[in-house]
């Protein structure tokens, strides 16, 4: 079974749940910049206030 299937069987909440582990270990291992590309077009593209709002990150 592929990994969209199986998230596709869960409720939302339990798909994230699931996911945020591993999101942490694969974006442990990525520089700033691409940590920072991947959570902005999480959240919907790049819009000049929201990047301001991610700079922290």
């Amino acid at each position: 079974m592929e990994l969209h299937e199986i998230l596709n069987r869960l409720e939302p909440a339990e798909a994230l749940a699931a996911l945020g582990p591993e999101l942490k270990k694969i974006l442990a291992h990525l520089d700033e910049e691409a940590r920072a590309d991947f959570v902005i077009e999480m959240l919907g593209g790049a819009e000049g206030d929201k990047i301001g709002s991610l700079v922290d990150l």
